[in-house]
This record gives structure tokens, C-alpha cells and sequence, in this order.
């Protein structure tokens, strides 16, 4: 806690209650204090906050292993270091959406599609239905499926928990209509099951329904998308989130997108019932005392209603900078974050000002940049003076590879024992990687080895966050022109280094960096 300053001290020690935004720019010490804080809270608050627990949400996996080496004794005070990702654990991803569709995903309109999909596996016969049994035969009508569809909906707030009440009416349905009306209702049932004409309606009334069966029979189906959105999106709106089906649920690969829309799933859906119809409790969503968010201004609105889910009290603290948001729902204020997350306690911003970490020179440039992508933002105050001004570096397409691999020696050997990154277009990646093989420059890369190498190539998209001592930025220019916030992800790329800062291009330079 030495380190810590007095402006921090007090973001720390803030009381625990309500959503605490913790605003800050680059350098300025926010996901160390809001760490802290959680460190902080669990110490003062043990009960009931060792019982209850405390989230981390991280942005990715190479922020999450960057955060581990800050504070490792966090892993021992029952603080639970997550992405989204790990929330609905189980389903398969990897998918790519473009940034198009993760808006339409990201969107709460989502909610509505993912609600009226439920209710359309939520069926009336289409015709009577009559299934031999023993001597004779049991039937059920289409209008006693009416009946039992909308008692369905109307008894149970999810539909899961309302599949062994539907089961039960159509099996006493059925038995009234059978020549033995006074049957045992569990031991038609038990016999029922066996016969697949009679599974047959169950699943076609009132199936049983995982999230991902959910998403995968209405990704892959365009009449299916149809009936669902056409009320909320347009037609190229819901025909964009159209897809190939795979060829089993085991094969189907979800996008980072669908991750919150998995959970909305399973939030209106309700875990899968046991044989008797019972849930288990520990298939239910996981609640936690106090939930840290960082980088919480990249989150979409049905991701913020995500982790909300998951909030016992509304006691959170959510880091973030307005300026950094590179992402497809990128707010315009904490005002439009804070509409997404719990109001059981009123909400307070609290800003750090002042850049401890980046030297003067560097944040000079960062701030031509930040005053194009975002111009009602403002860059932190830095206190520190850097030994050198950052480095430009033009070349040729045909030399650009060669003069990285210049400046990298250079920049490793003078920095030795420290960390550099190479922060590259997400598109150029593989491209450096191979290059740096090739002139037997031994590295990692993000999201294989995180930042543990001495040397590190990282793609922009996963860069923010973290902190390192030397930073090569390549091609600044395909940076801002590969996303809608582009200038912004270059902005970020820029303020990562404490001590030196190189830019190589080939590609004019935007002109906001001159």
C-alpha cells in the first residue's frame, strides 16, 4: 500500500454499498486501486464477503494473467478472477462476429428476441393427437394444448420449470381420455416415457431446452430468426445473425458476443430439471457480495445486464475511461453505463486525474490522438518526466519488417530485464510473429503466453490494460482504419509503455499524430 496515493487511498476505502465508478486515463493507477479496493473490502468486511465472494471481470485472458503477476495474493483471499466467458461455462467459442452483428448482440433488444424465441418453442398442437396404448388409446386435443400452453406461461416465470408441470397435465389428460380414468398418474407417466410418440409431443408442446440448443436451432434457421426479431430489427438486421448449422450441437462455436446472450438464454430458460422435475441449486447463477468490472466501458448493454445478474446487492466498483472505448456500444457517458447496472444503492463517480506511470513525452502524443477520437475527454495529468521523446520510424512496405526487427534488438537490449511489446493491427500478428522466427528473435505472443516473455507481440485488441516498459506501435494507420473507434485503439496502443515508445510505419501516419 505504499505506492499508493491519496486520491487512490480514497477509492479504496469508499464505502462498499452502490456502484462506484472509478474513471481514470492511461497510467493513472485505476485497476491497481480498484484491485486493492477488493483486497480492502475482503479484509474489512470479511463477514460476510468471504462467504458471499468477490468477482473480478477482466476484459481478456492476457489481462487476467497480467493481473495475477500485480497482486498474486488476491487468487488466496476468495476473489475469483473471470472473463464473460467463464460465467457460462460449458459451451464452445471461437466463432468471429463482425462489429455489425455484435451490435445487433450486444443490444438489449436481444432480450426480446431471445424471449419471443422461448415462447415460440412454447407450442399448441397442430392437430389431435392419438398414441396407442395397452387395449386402446390416449389422445390429447389441440385446444387441451392451448389450454395447457397458456396455463404454462402464465404458472411459471421459466420455462424449464414448467416442462414437468406440462408433462403432468398432458399425462392426466391423457389418462381421462383412456379407458382406465382412475390410472396412477406416476406410473403412466414412467410407462409413457418409453414410447417416442408420447416423448414426441412433449417435445414439440413444451421441450426441455439447453441456452445453446436454444441459440444454435435459432442461429441456423432464418424463419425461426423471423419470427423471433421481425418485430425489433429490421430484416438485415435479424438475416445477419443468420448461420450455417453445424453438424451437432457439440460442433457449434459461439462468438464473444454470444456470450451474454447465452446467459439471457439461461436466465429465461432456468437450468436443465432433474428427472423429478426439481432444479438443483447449484446449477443456479452464482451471486456475488461485491463485483469489480474493469474496462467496463467496452461492455455492451446485454453484458452489463449479464454480470448485474450475478450481483447480490448492487455493491460494485467499474473501471474504465470513456476515451478508451474501442468497442461496438462504445458509451458517450457513465450515465449510459450506469442505466445497465443494479440501482438498489445510488451510484457515485470518483475521478483520478493525475498519470503516474507514463512519461510526459509519450502522453504528449497520446493527447493529439485522444483530442480527434474522443474531443470531450480529457488525458491525465502526467508527473513524470521520460528520458526520451517517442521514436518515429518511416520505411518502406518492403523494409517494414526489417526495420521492426532493428528497433526490436535496440529496444530489448536497452531495456533489458523488462517487458516490450510489439502492438500491432490484429491483422499483422501472425505476420510479425513469423518474421521474428525468422531472425531468431525468441518471443510470445498474447493470448498463447500472455505477456510473460520478455518480449511479447500483442494484438491491439488486446492490449488495454496493460502496462509494459517498451512499446513498438506498427502501422498506425491500419489500426484506425480496421474499427469504427479506431483512433481511440490507437490511443490506447500509444499510452502502454513507461519508458519508451517507438512508431514504425509504412503507411502514411493519421494525421491526427502529426
Amino acid at each position: 500500500m505504499a505506492t499508493i496515493q491519496a486520491e487512490q487511498d480514497e477509492i479504496i476505502r469508499s464505502p462498499q454499498q452502490g456502484v462506484l465508478v472509478v474513471e481514470g486515463g492511461p497510467g493513472t493507477g485505476k485497476t491497481v486501486v480498484a484491485l486493492h479496493r477488493a483486497a480492502y473490502l475482503l479484509y474489512t468486511f470479511r463477514f460476510p464477503l468471504e462467504d458471499q465472494g468477490v468477482l473480478v471481470v477482466g476484459p481478456n485472458r492476457v489481462f487476467l494473467r497480467y493481473i495475477e503477476r500485480v497482486l498474486p495474493s488476491l487468487g488466496e483471499a476468495g476473489v475469483e478472477q473471470v472473463v464473460l466467458a467463464d460465467l457460462v461455462r460449458g459451451h464452445n467459442f471461437g466463432a468471429k462476429d463482425n462489429e455489425a452483428v455484435a451490435r445487433i448482440k450486444g443490444d438489449l433488444r436481444m432480450s426480446q428476441i431471445i424471449t419471443t424465441a422461448i415462447k415460440d418453442r412454447q407450442r399448441p398442437l397442430r392437430k389431435d393427437v392419438e398414441i396407442a396404448f395397452g387395449a386402446g388409446y390416449l389422445r390429447l386435443t389441440v385446444n387441451q394444448s392451448k389450454v395447457l400452453v397458456s396455463e404454462g406461461r402464465r404458472r411459471f416465470r421459466r420455462h424449464n420449470a414448467a416442462n414437468h408441470w406440462v408433462e403432468t397435465e398432458i399425462v392426466a389428460t391423457m389418462i381421462a381420455s383412456s379407458r382406465n380414468p382412475d390410472a396412477d398418474i406416476e406410473t403412466m407417466r414412467s410407462a409413457l416415457r418409453d414410447l417416442p410418440e408420447f416423448r414426441a409431443v412433449i417435445n414439440y408442446i413444451w421441450p426441455v431446452l439447453t441456452a445453446a440448443e436454444l441459440l444454435h436451432d435459432l442461429y441456423s434457421s432464418k424463419a425461426l430468426l423471423r419470427l423471433a426479431a421481425q418485430k425489433v430489427c429490421t430484416t438485415e438486421e435479424y438475416e445477419s445473425l443468420h448461420r450455417q448449422r453445424a453438424e451437432s450441437l457439440a460442433e457449434a462455436k459461439f462468438s464473444d458476443a454470444d456470450v451474454a446472450v447465452l446467459d439471457e438464454a439461461l436466465s429465461l430458460l432456468g437450468p436443465k430439471p432433474r428427472r423429478n422435475g426439481r432444479i438443483n441449486d447449484a446449477d443456479e447463477v452464482r451471486t456475488y457480495g461485491h463485483i469489480v468490472i474493469d474496462e467496463v466501458q467496452d461492455l455492451s448493454p446485454m453484458q452489463l445486464r449479464m454480470i448485474s445478474r450475478r450481483s447480490l446487492n448492487g455493491a460494485m466498483t467499474i473501471v474504465g475511461d470513456i476515451a478508451q472505448a474501442t468497442s461496438a456500444h462504445a458509451p458517450a457517458s457513465w450515465k449510459e453505463v450506469l442505466a445497465h447496472l443494479p440501482k438498489k444503492n445510488p451510484s457515485r463517480v470518483i475521478g483520478l486525474t493525475v498519470g503516474y506511470r507514463i512519461p510526459r513525452q509519450i502522453m504528449e502524443l497520446a493527447t493529439r490522438v485522444l483530442k480527434a477520437a474522443a474531443p470531450l475527454q480529457t488525458s491525465p495529468v502526467s508527473v513524470r518526466e521520460g528520458d526520451e521523446t517517442p521514436k518515429i520510424i518511416a520505411t518502406t512496405v518492403d523494409e517494414l519488417f526489417s526495420e521492426l526487427i532493428k528497433d526490436t534488438q535496440r529496444m530489448v537490449a536497452e531495456l533489458s530485464g523488462g517487458n516490450v511489446a510489439i502492438v500491432c493491427p490484429d491483422s499483422m500478428s501472425e505476420a510479425i510473429s513469423t518474421a521474428l522466427d525468422k531472425a531468431q528473435i525468441a518471443h510470445g505472443r498474447a493470448g498463447i503466453s500472455g505477456i510473460e516473455a520478455g518480449l511479447t507481440v500483442v494484438p491491439v485488441s488486446v492490449v488495454k490494460g496493460l502496462e509494459l516498459d517498451g512499446v513498438i506501435v506498427v502501422e498506425p494507420a491500419k489500426i484506425v482504419a480496421a474499427q469504427t473507434h479506431g483512433l481511440r485503439a490507437l490511443y490506447v496502443a500509444l499510452t502502454r509503455s513507461t519508458k519508451q515508445l517507438s512508431v514504425i510505419h509504412s503507411e502514411p501516419l493519421p494525421k491526427e499524430m502529426i
